[in-house]
């Protein structure tokens, strides 16, 4: 066996582990890596990375399909093959900045192996016992399996395993109508397949119900079929002929099974019992520092049962690499994440929702929105359906919603509004360049001071006094 003393000691190459790893050495810090499966993690292999470029082959086919501005489309028969081959590209331009080849150069030390705690300051990792300053957990989440009857009777596919497909599912079943779900099932359905989506609940339930409306009415007219509030009490079948049952009496016949229902941390065969790490179902507990009930041990990202996003693993990273490199006092915040379904038309969110800010502001809450309707770059491109609404305390926005082209670039204006506790006079201060969709932004914060301007009595006794001065 091989001992190692370092600084830091990274569990998991996903997207918090490699942004703490690579924060730390670059700063000065001894940092050593383990990793036992693909570098990069969910996100380049079976998460973001793949999932969007999936979405980028079938936007390009429904485009293509479509006849609008003169201009007649056509039936673009999708090849599925060569989507996947676009999909494995991708994966493979992005895959060097996540290398072990990378990280060796930045001064990590990587181990290629699982890692088990000994103790609260030791683990072994293959042939390797390494102590450290200070532990980070970052092993991320793996799909979550409900338990139906009969479900591992029948071959089924989660996000780990439905980019290795090469061929187009004819009928594609989709237990769960949550933001992989939905993004999946419109993309199979751009691509050629039929699709069905069961969910147990109301389909993208974290999100603004309105918003929501418009993503599902599009997946819809698209011909995906969406069964909401209906709970899956059996499978069964065989590869090709799949079939599902639902509480409500409804059964769907396919020729593939997705399991789309969420994730789940990775926390088993970590020994955390050894380590003094308080655990459970969840996750790893943290305190608002990313701490473990064990100090020496930080965990971040999905591992921890909160926000499972990339873009919070590597803020997470940040807030802990000040802590463990500089001896600064860091703590986390989650009011100014953002989250995007990359739908077409997108949506997202930023802060609280309409529903969570009315519970928890009440009459103070002022709401504020424009259409895209209104939107002159969005009409003169065709898409010009959706909104984006703010949700405002004292002048301050709360909470943001956007759905329609692009909300995923427009919600960054409120999410930096968020962050740096902006008010919205700032947002309405913006000069934006015509026409954009990024007008609307500035638009929805002008509707808050258009009432207390052009509504105000106040306001006009003041203009037609100025007026009366020679």
């Amino acid at each position: 066996m091989t001992m190692i003393h370092t600084d830091i000691c990274v569990i998991g190459a996903g997207a918090a582990g490699l942004s703490v790893a690579a924060g730390a050495a670059q700063m000065g810090a001894r940092v050593v890596l383990i990793e036992a499966g693909e570098m990069g993690g969910d996100c380049l292999n079976s998460g973001c990375v793949p999932s969007k470029a999936l979405l980028a082959a079938a936007h390009k086919a429904h485009q293509t399909a479509q006849s609008a501005f003169g201009v007649a489309g056509h039936d673009p028969a999708p090849d599925f093959a060569a989507a996947k081959d676009h999909l494995r590209s991708v994966i493979a331009r992005i895959a060097p900045v996540d290398s072990q080849a990378r990280f060796e150069g930045l001064g990590v030390r990587v181990i290629r192996a699982r890692a088990r705690f000994r103790s609260p300051t030791t683990l072994t990792a293959g042939d390797h016992v390494i102590t450290a300053r200070r532990f980070v957990i970052a092993t991320g989440s793996r799909p979550a399996v409900p338990s139906v009857p009969g479900l591992g009777d029948v071959p089924y596919l989660t996000n780990e395993t439905l980019f290795d497909l090469s061929a187009r599912p004819d009928h594609l079943i989709i237990i769960g109508g949550g933001p992989i779900g939905i993004e999946m099932a419109q993309a199979h359905r751009r691509l050629g397949s039929a699709v069905t989506v069961v969910e147990a609940a109301r389909a993208l339930g974290r999100d603004d119900p309105e918003a929501v409306a418009l993503v599902l009415a599009r997946l819809r007219a698209e011909g995906v079929t969406i069964h909401e509030g209906a709970a899956v009490t059996a499978v069964s079948g065989q590869a090709g002929a799949v079939r599902v049952d639902t509480a409500q009496g409804q059964s769907v016949t396919g020729t593939h099974l997705l399991i789309a229902i969420g994730r789940q941390p990775v926390v088993d065969g970590l020994g955390l019992d050894l380590a003094g790490v308080d655990h459970g179902p969840g996750g790893i507990a943290v305190d608002a520092g990313l701490r473990s009930s064990n100090r020496r041990i930080f965990a971040i990202g999905d591992v921890t049962g909160g926000a499972q996003f990339t873009h919070v693993a590597g803020y997470q990273a940040g807030v802990i690499v000040r802590s463990m490199l500089f001896g600064l006092r860091a703590r986390g915040r989650s009011d100014h994440i953002p989250r995007v379904t990359y739908t077409d038309p997108e949506l997202a969110q930023v802060g609280l929702t309409e529903a969570e800010a009315r519970k928890i502001h009440g009459a103070r809450l002022t709401i504020v929105r424009a259409d895209f309707a209104h939107n002159d770059r969005a009409i003169a491109t065709g898409q010009a359906q959706g909104f984006a609404k703010v949700m405002v305390v004292r002048g301050r926005p709360v909470g943001a919603v956007i759905v329609g082209p692009q909300a995923g670039e427009l919600i960054q204006v409120w999410a930096l509004a968020l962050a740096a506790r902006l008010k919205i006079s700032a947002v309405a201060g913006m000069i934006s360049p015509y026409p954009t969709l990024g007008e609307i932004n500035k638009r929805v914060a002008g509707a808050y001071f258009a009432p207390r301007l052009f509504e105000s009595p106040w306001v006009k006794r003041v203009v037609r006094f100025v007026q009366r001065l020679p």
